[in-house]
């Protein structure tokens, strides 16, 4: 298994991901985050279960392909993002909305 820094994991994960099709994969015990793009699945793993204390099974990524944007007449690329795709024991569980 990879040597993962415990000081480092909190920057690899973003954000949780909320879309449609992400709040019905959480049915299934599949929770979405965009993470760094240099991430490896060992370190998300690592970064999950440091962070909110949980285990995980599975860890599934993408890398989406770039996209052109243009603004007048210069073209760039957007900003280049990795989704991973966590999935958890049965039993455990992260609160994406806490209750306030």
């Amino acid at each position: 298994m990879t040597r993962v820094i415990p000081r480092s994991l909190a920057d690899l994960i973003r954000r949780p991901i909320i879309t449609e099709k992400a709040t019905i994969a959480l049915e299934n015990n599949h929770y979405t985050f965009d993470v760094d793009p240099r991430a490896t699945k060992p370190q998300i793993k690592a970064a999950i279960e440091e962070l909110f204390g949980v285990t995980v099974v599975a860890v599934n990524t993408q890398n989406p392909p770039k996209k052109k944007r243009r603004v007048g007449r210069f073209i760039g690329m957007r900003p280049q993002y990795k989704r991973a795709i966590v999935t958890l024991a049965s039993g455990d569980s992260i609160t994406l909305f806490p209750e306030v």
